[in-house]
């Protein structure tokens, strides 16, 4: 990392380029949907020209969540299933970063299950992203709660024996869900654009992301890839718009995202793969504005940085 991070330095006429927010090469398989999501997330930071000494990305365990590894900004790795409780005591104690949360399926809705529920009621200004690949990839192929019925996985062999866990549905019946979006990527353009909605929403946006492992569950998306018929997009002026897919998407449906009780039919499980902004209300009360962190000095932030370490001194 340059001096000019390190000290906060920003200069206000520098444009930031694609370079300056591509960090590692990517180490997931190829053909993993995860190589996509990267690509329009940092597509997403050279438009909004977020400062990377301001941009944070948080993640728990799995393969999406080598992200903070791939981007030049401040990160943080944590451990299974609690990027979200990191997330919020960063949010809490600095309010000007922009953060993003990543999660794979697994580290979601099984581990981090219950801080998932409670990230949703505080309703924390951050945009929270669930990469929802039907399995437990990093690991080696273990059915997770997302995992379709019927699916064989080395824990359940024979096919995974419950009906899936619907993660938009289950968004949508939590106490001030204030955004709940979903997209695919396989379709770019509505990801981008789903993303771009979900970083300029004020309060927890929560967006699902289908994406495809070429390694274990190869088969799960693959019909609507190939027949774009079985997808349904969203669209709404207050949602999400991507005129360039009309041709390929002619399914579409007017949805306005303040109708939460149209949003929670829609969100049932169907043979259909509905995409775009299924939810959206900036007046939900916002944790980050009920229980402001008094400002702290350089000095305050170090003094009381040692006095926490000095606690486990041995």
């Amino acid at each position: 990392m340059n001096c000019s991070l390190l000290h906060g330095h920003t200069d206000d006429d520098h444009v930031y380029s694609l370079s300056e927010y591509e960090a590692a090469q990517p180490r997931w398989c190829p053909g993993c949907g995860d190589h996509g999501i990267l690509s329009s997330m940092q597509r997403l930071l050279v438009a909004e020209q977020l400062q990377p000494e301001n941009t944070v990305f948080v993640s728990g365990i799995g393969c999406s969540s080598r992200f903070p590894h791939y981007m030049k900004t401040y990160g943080f790795h944590g451990i299974h299933g609690r990027a979200l409780p990191v997330a919020t005591g960063i949010r809490l104690s600095r309010p000007e970063l922009t953060i993003f949360v990543v999660m794979g399926d697994g580290d979601c809705t099984s581990i981090g299950a219950a801080h998932w529920l409670h990230a949703t009621r505080y309703n924390l200004d951050m945009t929270a992203l669930m990469l929802d690949n039907n399995i437990y990839g990093l690991t080696k192929n273990q059915t997770s709660p997302t995992t379709p019925q019927g699916v064989k996985s080395n824990t359940q062999p024979r096919g995974s024996y419950l009906p899936p866990l619907n993660p938009i549905q289950a968004t949508l019946g939590i106490t001030n869900a204030s955004f709940v979006a979903q997209t695919a990527e396989w379709a770019p353009a509505h990801m981008y654009a789903t993303l771009r909605a979900a970083h300029r929403h004020r309060g927890f946006a929560f967006v699902r992301i289908l994406q495809r492992c070429p390694v274990y569950t190869p088969q799960i998306f693959q019909l609507a890839v190939r027949q774009p018929d079985l997808m349904e997009l969203l669209v709404h002026d207050d949602g999400v718009v991507v005129p360039e897919l009309d041709k390929m998407y002619t399914r579409q449906l007017r949805h306005d995202p303040r109708d939460i009780d149209a949003a929670r039919r829609l969100a049932e499980p169907t043979d259909t793969i509905r995409l775009g902004v299924f939810f959206r209300d900036e007046s939900r009360p916002r944790y980050n504005d009920l229980r402001r962190v008094a400002p702290q000095t350089k000095e305050q932030k170090i003094r009381l940085l040692n006095e926490e370490l000095d606690r486990y001194a041995v």
